[in-house]
Parts: C-alpha cells; structure tokens; sequence
C-alpha cells in the first residue's frame, strides 16, 4: 500500500490535516470521509486511483489530525465552509470528488452552491434524512426541538475523550459499528483512529462533541434546489444492507439533473468497505477509467 504524505492547511483559523496520495501534477480526486472518521478510511480507494489521479483527502475539523472546534460546535454549514476552504486554497481546478455519509452530505451540498467545481460526484449515503425522516423532522415542535438541543449540546460539550485500554478494545468497538469488516481492515482503521496515551492506551482522534448538528437546517426544499443544480453526473451508491433510506426507491434521485443509483448487495453503511472491489470497479467506470 502507497503510503501517503500530509500536511496542514490554514483554514476558517483552523488548522485542517490534508492526505494526499499520487503525482501531485495529475488531475485531482477528492475523498471526503464521515463523521467519526478520518482521512485514512480512503486508503484502498486511494491506492486503487493513485496511479492516474493526485487523490486529495482532507480531515474534516474535529477528526483526525485536523484542529478541534474551540467551543465543540460542528454544524453542517461550518463543513461545507471548511470544505470550500480547501478547495480554494489547493486552487484546485473542477475535478472528481467522491464522498461518505456526512462527507457526501456536505461535497453535495458544496457543489448544489458550486455547480461547476466538480466533473463527476460519487455520493455514499450522503443526502441525510429519508422524507418519512424529513417529515417527522419538520412536525415536530421547533420549541421542543430547540429545548431538547441545548440540553444535549450541554451533555456533548461536557464530555471527556474515551480511553481504550489497547488496540484489541477499539478493534471490537469498531467490529460493533461494521461486522462485516476483515481483521485487516480493522486493524488498519483502528491504527489510524487514535493516538497513544503515555500509559499505552488509546485515545479516538474525533472530538467527543462531534455528532449532533443543530436542530435548524436548511428546509427539505432547499436541498432539493441544491440537488437540481448540480451539474455533473452523480453516482448514489447505497448498501442493500444499510439503515440508510434507498434514493431510487423514495423519490431523491429524481431531484438530480443527471444521476444512477447503485444498490451494492452485502453491504451496509460503510459499502466502500462491504464490497471494496467492486465499489472500486464501480468507482472507475464511472469516473471514466475502466
């Protein structure tokens, strides 16, 4: 396995941890991973694209080896912002991104805003509510709503970093999350999650305050409007064993201009995992490299 270089960019008084992969002179591929994650989840897909493309991963604030929010806040826009920074401050040339779970939410809702930063979209599990979802949200009490917010952003912000007592412990939280994963797999995440404490334990690199987002989103309309505008082909990738809501069969997908759903049976959230190969086979055929 390549392994990549790092390093830091100046972003919104941040400092976010940037991974690349590849020739830096080669036309960009960027991967933006999910919340709790980091930029090393991408290492396969990366590996697999690092021959023709620069791959460019960056850690999202609160993850990884990116800076912590001072005051624990994480919003959606805050995201999108930070992922604007990056872009712009790489004066990367519109290119292919490809992104998981709340990285796809937020590349999505970046080029809905940017219709022209991107030459193609892979999106994994990443447009957010179902509209059985979207709906419940939007009945809901907005007093209630704000109520039960304050009390949990008070909950999150007062919570200390758990410790695992050694890499075996960290391995099974994260078996818990995916069972479907190989040991290699875990191992390798579970290495990259977390930095050693000096009595030998282990300490998840996120921010325990990552999580909630605020109660007050953009409407379900708005997010169609950013859905129509992006002007790129896009790929919805979906595990037929996932909680996530299938885009083709409840109506999202049609909101896109020019799009295809893809069902990966035997695999669940994390399907770029479930099904490595073929997700990758997938991945280049559509970005125009099989």
């Amino acid at each position: 396995m390549i392994e990549p270089r790092s390093y830091k960019l100046a972003v919104r008084r941040l400092q976010l941890n940037i991974v690349e992969w590849g020739d830096s002179a080669a036309p960009p591929l960027v991967l933006q991973h999910g919340g709790r994650d980091h930029a090393r989840n991408w290492d396969w897909v990366a590996n697999a694209f690092a021959g023709d493309y620069r791959v460019i991963a960056p850690d999202m604030r609160g993850h990884g080896d990116s800076d912590w929010s001072s005051d624990g806040d994480y919003e959606m826009l805050d995201y999108v912002d930070d992922f604007a920074g990056v872009v712009a401050a790489l004066g990367l040339p519109p290119c292919a991104m490809i992104g998981h779970s709340l990285g796809a939410n937020i590349v999505t809702r970046y080029l809905g805003l940017y219709p022209d930063r991107a030459t193609r979209l892979i999106n994994i599990e990443g447009l957010g509510d179902s509209p059985e979802a979207a709906a419940r949200r939007a009945a809901a009490d907005p007093i209630e709503t704000m109520r039960k917010w304050i009390a949990r952003r008070a909950d999150v912000t007062a919570r200390r970093p758990r410790d695992f007592p050694d890499l075996a412990s960290l391995i099974a939280r994260l078996r818990e999350a995916d069972p479907r994963l190989d040991e290699a797999t875990l191992a390798h995440l579970a290495t990259h999650a977390a930095r050693p404490n000096p009595d030998g334990s282990l300490r998840p690199k996120h921010d325990p305050a990552v999580g909630p987002t605020s109660p007050v989103d953009i409407a379900q309309a708005t997010k169609e409007r950013l859905w129509a505008a992006i002007a790129c082909p896009v790929l919805l990738a979906y595990g037929a064993e996932s909680w996530a809501s299938n885009p083709a069969a409840d109506g999202r997908a049609n909101h896109f201009r020019d799009v295809r759903v893809e069902l990966f049976e035997g695999a669940g959230h994390w399907l770029h995992h479930d099904r490595r190969a073929d997700f990758i086979a997938v991945a280049k055929d559509f970005l125009g490299q099989s």
